[in-house]
């Protein structure tokens, strides 16, 4: 990866539905309140309406744009969007199209033009198809960003997360993981998981590396400060 060009994050997790969307649209809204220029970068996105206007929809690349401070156009921010909840090559198909694999991997040059952080969302897990011959880590590992990995704090997340730093590990030549964010993704008062409260000590006695911030349901920041820019960039202490 050309070292002239700006660091970045590439958020995955560990299953769909794990809060991707809104842990990377608090890291942008942290980085962009430090003075950042934020780039915010979703290749394809199946299971919403396209958005086309910053108002009408509360849909992933809204919720990402908005949080970057609405940096450049919206619709460079997911230039691929199929509406079926599907993976996006079976959600294209369903249209009568294809995703641009192409465009998957050009469509970040716009970002990285016009900001000095970019911060790429994937959908699903490591290796959740995105489109008929690339799965999410092939565009992880192409990229070469560090990786957060979002785990939802419910039971089960103790396997799913060492699965998935299994797979970053051993992908290719591997993919470097910057931390775990642990994320609320659903009301406490909801169920009666009695896992919330031990979830987190697991994680950090058994994953490497280990939860660098939690993120609790409903809360507008993490419980703590992390230098996103340095965590990407590698000189974080």
């Amino acid at each position: 990866m050309d070292t002239k060009l700006p660091p970045g994050l590439f958020i995955t997790g560990t299953d769909t539905n794990v809060g991707k969307t809104v842990v990377a649209a608090r890291i942008a809204a942290a980085l962009l309140k430090a003075g950042h220029s934020v780039g915010v970068y979703k290749p394809v996105a199946s299971g919403v309406a396209e958005a086309t206007d910053a108002e009408s929809t509360a849909s992933d690349p809204v919720v990402l744009w908005n949080a970057a401070g609405r940096p450049g156009e919206l619709d460079r921010v997911c230039p691929q969007q199929f509406s079926a909840p599907l993976a996006p090559h079976l959600a294209a198909a369903a249209a009568g199209q294809e995703v641009d694999a192409e465009l998957l991997r050009t469509g970040l040059e716009y970002w990285r033009n016009r900001s000095d952080m970019v911060i790429v969302e994937g959908v699903g897990g490591l290796m959740s198809p995105i489109s008929v011959d690339d799965y999410v880590a092939d565009l992880a590992a192409e990229f070469g960003y560090p990786l957060v990995v979002v785990a939802p704090n419910a039971l089960g997340v103790i396997n799913q997360t060492l699965q998935t730093l299994i797979t970053a590990a051993t992908f290719r030549d591997g993919l470097d993981v910057a931390g775990i964010v642990l994320n609320h993704s659903v009301a406490p008062e909801t169920g009666d998981d009695v896992s919330l409260e031990s979830n987190r000590r697991e994680l950090e006695q058994r994953c490497v590396p280990a939860v660098i911030a939690e993120l609790k349901w409903g809360a507008d920041r993490f419980d703590v400060e992390v230098d996103w820019y340095a965590l990407a960039s590698g000189s974080a202490s």
